[in-house]
């Protein structure tokens, strides 16, 4: 999905000896082999996307909101985003009729294709999100991990490990600095090593962008997730509050809430065969 959203964070308390099972950096590393796995199931899942964005001027006073709501479905091997709502509301029919309009062409496009040309589009999604996978690899390393105690998340027994930056850690790549300006902490379920919620804290401002979008320092991301099927946990709901000041357009301040629903899995012959809302 979406969205740059991690964090781990860590503190070991009340002097307990932790054994391998007590590990946080065993614990992280177990949950980001399971959340690879996770990816590989919910490739197989469409839903709706519901984004809510909120501008503020310099005073803090709400100066815009709107929200806009796509259906992210399969469409012959990879994702298609195609816009349903806006501020809550159906399209009108002319933009509906864009949309769908739109949606046509890419079925007929795709379903064109040589095997060779659908092969390189799918390859082009997994590369992507193969990618991140890759990012977050560097977390046990990245961070200082530490486990501060036990708690109910998502309706499940949790871990929950805080992480801070390791001093003197040298970045793998340019994707992963910005390890080094965030803190954060995770809830990772104990019963399959599942992040459950992660919350997530800039300490530096961030540069995205070209520089244009700065995540300001005390940025705060917020990701929970949800039990599907029995088989899969997938987002439920992310929010980044002061999460980014525009630099082109002088003290604006953009706040974002997503949530994701009507979850759907589908078969071989793209049939929706169950729904979880």
């Amino acid at each position: 999905m979406i969205l740059s959203i991690r964090a781990i964070t860590a503190a070991a308390c009340c002097g307990l000896s932790l054994c391998a099972a007590d590990d946080p950096k065993e614990i992280v590393a177990r949950a980001l082999q399971r959340n690879a796995h996770n990816e590989e199931i919910a490739r197989n899942y469409t839903y709706l996307r519901r984004q809510e964005t909120r501008a503020y001027d310099g005073s803090g006073s709400v100066k815009h909101r709107d929200s806009k709501t796509w259906d992210v479905t399969l469409l012959e091997g990879s994702p298609y985003t195609r816009l349903v709502q806006r501020d809550d509301k159906p399209l009108p029919p002319k933009e509906e009729a864009q949309q769908q309009e739109a949606l046509q062409k890419s079925i007929e496009e795709r379903r064109k294709e040589t095997p060779e040309q659908r092969q390189q589009r799918i390859a082009e999604w997994d590369r992507k999100r193969k990618a991140f996978e890759d990012e977050l690899k560097e977390i046990p390393e990245a961070f200082i991990l530490r486990l501060v105690g036990e708690e109910q998340a998502a309706g499940v027994p949790a871990w929950v490990i805080e992480g801070t930056p390791r001093p003197g850690y040298r970045p793998k790549t340019k994707r992963t600095a910005y390890f080094l300006k965030m803190k954060g902490r995770m809830w990772i379920s104990k019963s399959d090593y599942q992040p459950v919620k992660v919350e997530a804290e800039s300490i530096d401002t961030i540069a995205i962008g070209a520089f244009l979008v700065r995540f300001q320092r005390g940025a705060r991301i917020r990701v929970e997730y949800t039990r599907v099927n029995d088989e899969v946990w997938l987002p439920k709901s992310a929010a980044l509050a002061g999460s980014a000041r525009v630099l082109l357009v002088k003290g604006l301040r953009i706040d974002t809430d997503f949530t994701f629903s009507n979850y759907r899995k589908f078969v071989t012959e793209s049939r929706v065969v169950s729904t979880e809302r």
